[in-house]
């Protein structure tokens, strides 16, 4: 299986969107009058925003096809959402955060 980086990912998320502007510009055009009109803001606040939707409606695409057949693909990724946690730094739970009893409480 090839490794892939996040700049790979995000320039083929890139040509994929600027594929589909130029396959369908009159739609992506329609979609953002009615967003503009829905939301009273400018095409021009609207237009960055539905780009960033699309990829990540491609991203989610691609995610889905890859693991959906695919038991390892899922557990690759799901492996580097936890590891994409870690870099924040946050402290683990104790044992007592942890318990039945502090999750659910003692109602007995």
């Amino acid at each position: 299986m090839a490794e892939h980086s996040f700049e790979d990912e995000q320039s083929q998320l890139t040509n994929q969107v600027s594929f589909m502007e130029k396959e369908n510009p009159e739609d992506l055009e329609t979609v953002t009058q009615i967003l503009s009109k829905l939301t009273r803001l400018p095409s021009e606040q609207i237009k960055p925003r539905l780009q960033t939707l699309i990829a990540n409606l491609f991203d989610l695409r691609e995610a889905h096809s890859d693991t959906q057949n695919n038991p390892e693909a899922w557990i690759q990724q799901f492996t580097e959402w936890v590891e994409g946690h870690r870099e924040l730094g946050l402290p683990p739970l104790s044992e007592e955060a942890i318990s039945r009893e502090s999750i659910y409480g003692d109602d007995r």
